[in-house]
């Protein structure tokens, strides 16, 4: 098996996660996507930004194959010295002896902490069919009492795992989030190029739920002009109720410069009479305004209302703000 030379032997030293990144083995290679071993040091990374509700994250994988155009998480290569955002999509690096380092680790965590699974790549992309990381964290996990643990997801192989998912949820806080944009299918597609249908992901939800398992949907992100008219948005609250979600929530989209390089030239091909909206809203900025955030959330409050979703589910959901009316002009987002 063959190493994979980041940079040439000719430039700077590497240290740290790059080193190890450049010292993986290649373990398998298809449909442009390469797989190569990660040996590291720690799987539980503690959450220093203060707006994020969970304190630990969990990523099985460096490295996400679905490819979604919007992704905020290819910055995270960079820490391994690949500067391309499209190799985020293209080098999946599997980290190793995950499971030992969980069962060694979980002695930092206090009760009142979350977990949270799947914060920068997605724990069921295809490499998991295989490799199973993610399923010996579970399993490791299965063996323990008192922890408050989320996966995001927008993978129906989740339903693989019911099975240790009901376990663990015999005797820890767990909840399982499908990540929906869009109903649209074809829309979807573009967007989230190798990720599993909109529907799929519906199903696997309620067949969670039905399980024992507490499942709902994440609408994120919304993307300004594509996926944020009002009438898509209670399209998809109204299926995920009727499909027996335990909550649903958005948030808009985050664009990093790295995520902007690959995004942008995609608005351009896929939807050029957006791209100057797009550059003046994100000039200089990585969100969008208060204000457009602030509408989107009094839209979801209205419409989790609306449809019955309860709220006690909402634990990264929108400030709560009044209700607006239903007129038109005021729910208009973008």
């Amino acid at each position: 098996m063959a190493s994979f030379p980041l940079i040439p032997d000719s430039g700077p030293r590497l240290v740290g996660i790059a080193r190890l990144a450049a010292e993986g083995e290649s373990v398998r290679q298809g449909h442009e996507v390469e797989y190569f071993t990660l040996p590291v040091r720690s799987l539980l990374n503690r959450c220093t930004v203060e707006r994020m509700p969970f304190s630990w994250t969990i990523n099985p994988y460096r490295g996400c194959e679905f490819a979604c155009k919007y992704c905020y998480a290819r910055y995270t290569h960079e820490f391994m010295e690949m500067r391309d955002g499209i190799e985020f999509e293209q080098k999946i690096f599997i980290k190793q002896k995950a499971a030992d380092l969980l069962r060694q680790e979980l002695r930092r965590v206090k009760s009142c902490e979350e977990i949270a699974i799947g914060t920068a790549t997605d724990p069921y992309q295809p490499a998991e069919r295989r490799f199973e990381v993610t399923r010996a964290i579970l399993e490791e996990f299965s063996r323990h009492k008192s922890f408050d643990i989320g996966i995001v997801t927008k993978s129906n192989l989740v339903l693989r795992d019911t099975d240790v998912l009901r376990e663990i949820s015999k005797h820890n806080k767990l909840f399982v989030n499908l990540t929906i944009t869009t109903l649209n299918a074809d829309l979807a597609r573009i967007l989230e190029p190798r990720a599993p249908r909109p529907d799929l992901r519906l199903e696997a939800m309620t067949k969670l739920n039905q399980a024992g398992v507490d499942a709902g949907v994440i609408c994120a992100p919304v993307l300004p002009g594509i996926t944020d008219s009002p009438r898509d948005l209670e399209a998809l609250v109204r299926a995920a109720a009727e499909a027996g979600a335990k909550y649903i929530f958005a948030n808009s989209l985050f664009l990093k410069p790295c995520s902007a390089a690959v995004f942008m030239p995609f608005l351009e091909q896929e939807f050029p009479h957006l791209v100057a909206s797009y550059r003046k809203r994100y000039d200089h900025r990585a969100f969008l305004p208060n204000s457009y955030r602030k509408r989107l959330s009094q839209l979801m409050a209205r419409l989790r209302q609306k449809y019955g979703i309860r709220s006690d589910y909402d634990r990264y959901s929108e400030r709560n703000h009044p209700l607006p009316s239903a007129d038109s002009e005021q729910l208009r987002l973008f």
